[in-house]
């Protein structure tokens, strides 16, 4: 469970920060809430300084620094006279889902001691795509509380548009699940936020 201020990486939803299209995808189809809302990046520590303007720990997603400038894509002058959401939809970044319209984003750094097995999943990642920064959000929908039981997890899981859910050793594949059957009015349990 989340414990102080965060305890970001074990009951997370994660995405890919490169997708210009995953901020909306993440919070339309799986946290069914409005599509412009920020996402923040969980990053390798001995890499935050090289996408962004941070060179220290981060680990509970208390600091907000910019994106570095090297990385940045700077709006044309037809993109910065959009208006509402046709300018948040710009891209901004090489990681676009987690760069806010102002270049910022709420960073958590992540180390091989304190938390392994999420360093090593993002170590990974990065040996993979090239890019040392994924999506981290909690690992619930709109108006409902962070899962706490495998139970939880699973529902949640199975009620969303996630592809993946990972519980220890196991991997759960959406493709291959039972859909749930006499659980139309889920979305009623809890009151919107």
């Amino acid at each position: 469970m989340e414990f102080g201020p965060r305890a970001l990486g074990g009951r997370s939803i994660i995405g890919d920060a490169r997708s210009s299209q995953m901020q909306e995808t993440m919070n339309i189809k799986i946290k069914f809430r409005e599509s412009f809302r920020p996402f923040a990046p969980s990053v390798i520590r001995e890499r935050v300084a090289d996408y962004f303007e941070l060179d220290g720990e981060s680990p509970y997603m208390l600091l907000v620094a910019p994106v570095r400038k090297e990385i940045r894509r700077e709006m044309s002058e037809e993109e910065q006279k959009l208006f509402g959401l046709e300018k948040l939809h710009v891209t901004r970044s090489s990681i676009p889902a987690i760069t806010h319209v102002d270049y910022s984003a709420r960073i958590q750094t992540v180390d091989g001691v304190n938390n392994q097995l999420y360093y090593k999943m993002i170590k990974k990642f990065d040996e993979k795509y090239g890019c040392p920064v994924i999506i981290n959000t909690s690992f619930n929908v709109r108006g409902e509380p962070i899962v706490c039981t495998p139970e939880d997890a699973f529902l949640c899981f199975m009620r969303t548009n996630m592809d993946y859910l990972i519980m220890e050793n196991y991997l759960l594949d959406k493709r291959e699940q039972k859909s749930l059957e006499k659980d139309i009015d889920w979305q009623k349990e809890f009151e919107l936020d």
